[in-house]
C-alpha cells in the first residue's frame, strides 16, 4: 500500500519543483517593484500629510504597507512549498 502511495505521489513531487522554482523566481523579480513602489507611496504620503490632507496620508500610508508587505507574504508562500515539497520527497525515498 505505501508503495503505490509513492508512486502517486511523484508527480506532485514534479509540480511542486517546477510551480516552487517559478514562483520564487518570479517574486525576486518582482519584489524589488513592489518596494519601490512603496517607497514613492509612502514619501507622496509623507507630503500629503505634512500639507495637511491627514485623511488621505494615513490611507496612503496604509496602502504602502500593504504593498511592501506583499513580498514578504509572497516569500512565505514560496517556502512553505518547498517544505511541503521536501516533505514528499523525504516521504518518496523512506
Amino acid at each position: 500500500m505505501r508503495i503505490i502511495l509513492k508512486i502517486l505521489a511523484m508527480p506532485f513531487v514534479v509540480i511542486l519543483t517546477i510551480f516552487g522554482a517559478v514562483f520564487t523566481f518570479v517574486h525576486f523579480l518582482s519584489a524589488w517593484v513592489f518596494y519601490v513602489a512603496a517607497f514613492v507611496l509612502g514619501a507622496l504620503s509623507l507630503v500629503m500629510l505634512f500639507s495637511g490632507d491627514t485623511y488621505f496620508g494615513i490611507g496612503n500610508f496604509i496602502i504602502a504597507f500593504v504593498i511592501f508587505i506583499l513580498p514578504a507574504v509572497a516569500e512565505w508562500i514560496a517556502d512553505k512549498l518547498n517544505d511541503l515539497n521536501y516533505t514528499l520527497k523525504d516521504f518518496i525515498t523512506s
